[in-house]
């Protein structure tokens, strides 16, 4: 019995040193694994198995390396053989389960998980496991209540607080994405708790405050995240476009022109081409439009089809009215990437643009497929969606002039619209006017319906159909009414309308009671440039049932001072002249 208990004693001695020299024997693959050296180590443990074949941990760190090295099938399914001889492994079940994030199977995760952490409440790898896999299918609200419940297991844990913070940064985007700004914006405040002037936080909390338009909180917000050099050209690349938003382009410009001089001491490419972006942008929004396709030519030479550069070519196509140029550049970039925000609603804006409305919709709905209730997107739609609502407009207005004429009219307009190339129009005027010295009085009433027909794009058909009942103290008449207009662009930045109108004169009581039916035929065109000039011109020829005829010719070459608000100057000339004064 003394010797069986020796006997026992010395073999437990024996297996406890074979299990540290094979731990010990495998230090070296478990520090490749912590490393991320994940093929060096399946290549390690596939070694050790050759020699130690039924060695679950090796088997274990295998299967680990295998599916971080990027074969998560093979890893899955090597898991899976194992759980059949071991079904009640905790190792192998959470090895095995987490072989499905990495084949970025989320949902499939997700029960396995679920059932993990009912059978082991407490385990914190099964805990955190659930959280992140609830991380990955979006799942913030319960992704948060599982990682705090893992650091209540490790309290200060850096892996389960790393995961915090990037579920807290998804949580905030949702948010955002939802129009909860306010939410959002306290979720990403609350990062700081565990990662003071966090960079990634700093960033989504300056992104927020620009969508909200809150200029100067997202200026501050960039100049906390400007703590090294390398960040400060993050952060004025970020100024730059508040500046922008909040109508300062000049500033925007000396912002991103300080960015540039700065870039250079950097070799990183993606950072130069964010700031090369942004002054190109900036060249945009000031209207420095041959020093900005200057510029997009010599990037687009040392960085041939690259997204953002064909982003700043169709840019500037919309700035400059062309929209071909424009289309044509988010057609490729689309090619790149299908699923490009700026590629999908950029080209839905140019589509619009180029009165391409049925086109748009589709492009703007595709950018809601990818980014739900993106709120450009939605807006976008909204956009076109009340161009093309019935409507109803009401005029009122009272008037005097210094022949002691008074008056008074109202019109009523309702549009409706059939699609986006008809549009019907009805429409009801009144109008009384009266001599304040001869008393003499007079009312017209004028009942219009209206067709408007896109036959091509940026060229419509109007017509006008209606007729004119005037009242006067001595007598009443009825004659038609008739407007038909062609408005077109024939050429990028060129407006010019052709147009017939027949109406009778309503100005005072007594050139209502003369009957004086006009002939209009007319032409307007505008040309304008890129160069903040413009040239209008309006030439009517009227022939009056009086016999009379009108010429007019009015003509103006302005300049505009200021966009927001709408400032204009200019030099204009008009000549009018009746056959019979």
């Amino acid at each position: 019995m003394k010797y069986k208990c020796n006997f026992n004693l010395i073999l437990f001695f024996v297996l406890n040193v074979i299990s540290v020299v094979a731990q010990n024997s495998m230090e070296s693959g478990f520090q490749l694994l912590e490393k991320g050296q994940f093929d060096d180590a399946e290549l390690f443990f596939e070694t050790y198995l050759k020699s130690d074949p039924d060695n679950m941990t090796a088997k274990i760190c295998y299967g680990r390396a295998i599916g971080l090295s990027g074969e998560p099938k093979k890893a899955m399914a090597l898991f899976a053989t194992l759980l059949e001889s071991f079904p009640n492994d905790f190792e192998i079940q959470i090895n095995y389960n987490e072989s499905f994030l990495w084949d970025q199977q989320y949902s499939k995760a997700k029960p396995l998980y679920a059932g993990l952490v009912a059978n082991y409440p407490n385990n914190f790898g099964a805990v955190l496991g659930y959280a992140n896999t609830l991380s990955n299918l979006k799942e913030y609200k319960a992704a948060l209540k599982w990682v705090n419940k893992a650091l209540e297991i490790q309290p200060g844990d850096e892996s389960a607080t790393i995961s915090k913070k990037y579920i807290k940064l998804g949580y905030a985007n949702q948010f955002v994405n939802q129009q909860l700004y306010d939410q959002g914006k306290q979720l990403l405040k609350e990062i700081f708790i565990d990662y003071p002037e966090d960079k990634d936080a700093l960033l989504n909390l300056a992104n927020v405050y620009l969508i909200t338009k809150e200029v100067d909180l997202a200026k501050a917000t960039y100049l906390r995240y400007a703590t090294s050099p390398k960040d400060s050209i993050i952060a004025l690349n970020g100024l730059a476009l508040a500046e922008h938003i909040g109508e300062n382009d000049k500033e925007a410009l000396h912002i991103a022109r300080e960015a540039i001089s700065k870039v250079s001491k950097f070799k990183e490419n993606e950072l130069a081409e964010r700031t090369y972006d942004r002054y190109v942008q900036a060249l945009i929004w000031n209207r420095k439009f041959k020093t900005a396709k200057r510029k997009i030519d010599s990037l687009n030479k040392t960085n041939p089809n690259r997204d953002w550069v064909l982003s700043l070519k169709a840019t500037l196509g919309l700035y400059t009215a062309n929209t071909k140029m424009s289309i044509n550049s988010y057609d490729a970039l689309l090619i790149q990437d299908s699923t490009s925000f700026d590629g999908n609603l950029g080209k839905a804006n140019a589509l619009f643009a180029a009165d391409h409305i049925d086109d748009a919709y589709k492009a703007a709905f595709k950018t809601l497929g990818i980014y739900e209730n993106q709120k450009d997107a939605v807006g976008f739609i909204d956009k076109l969606n009340t161009m093309y609502t019935p409507s109803i407009e009401e005029h009122a207005a009272f008037t005097f002039d210094n022949g002691n004429n008074i008056a008074f009219y109202t019109n009523t307009r309702v549009d409706v619209s059939f699609s986006t190339k008809f549009r019907t129009t009805v429409s009801y005027l009144y109008r009384s006017t009266e001599n304040t010295i001869t008393l003499n009085k007079a009312k017209s009433h004028v009942f219009l319906t209206g067709l408007e027909y896109k036959l091509f794009p940026k060229t419509n058909v109007k017509t006008v159909l209606g007729f004119n009942n005037s009242r006067f103290m001595t007598g009443t008449y009825t004659q038609p009414v008739l407007n038909l207009k062609l408005q077109m662009q024939p050429f990028k930045l060129q407006n010019l309308n052709l147009g017939y109108l027949r109406e009778v004169q309503n100005f005072n009581a007594d050139l209502i009671e003369r009957e004086i039916v006009l002939n209009h035929y007319s032409l307007d065109y505008n040309l304008g440039t890129n160069l903040n000039l413009g040239w209008y011109t309006q030439i009517t020829h009227t022939l009056q049932s009086d016999a009379n005829t009108r010429n007019l010719l009015f003509t103006s070459l302005y300049y505009n001072l200021l966009r927001k608000p709408l400032l204009k100057t200019g030099i204009n000339f008009q000549y009018i002249a009746f056959k019979d004064q």
